[in-house]
């Protein structure tokens, strides 16, 4: 586990991994190489409004993608045009978001479970 590595909000992304790409999409929940983990140390807290949270549609069920507001006590922005059977299609969603905020570059891999 990455426990405060001063180097991984810095992280640099590379764009030609795809061994990350493939080793996230094979296995979300972990276990994570090393370089892997800071890739999603960088993901998950490149800026503080707009990270992507999971809201439970039903719960154990479905669950809907939203967006975290910038400032305190704005509401979450739903989208309910990105809705999942498995928490696992939903990361593997953001994870391709993130991607391509961070290189410029859609992911195209096939969906996991959805």
């Amino acid at each position: 586990m990455l426990n405060n590595a001063p180097d991984a909000a810095h992280y640099p992304v590379d764009p030609t991994r795809s061994d990350l790409v493939e080793e996230f999409r094979r296995s979300p929940k972990g276990p994570h190489s090393r370089e892997l983990q800071m890739l999603l140390h960088r993901m998950r807290w490149e800026s503080p409004g707009g990270r992507y949270v999971l809201y439970a549609v039903e719960p154990g069920k479905r669950w809907m993608l939203g967006k975290l507001p910038g400032k305190c006590n704005a509401p979450v922005e739903l989208m309910h045009n990105r809705v999942y059977d498995s928490p696992a299609a939903a990361e593997w969603d953001v994870f391709k978001l993130r991607w391509e905020a961070l290189t410029g570059q859609a992911l195209t891999e096939p969906a996991i479970g959805n």
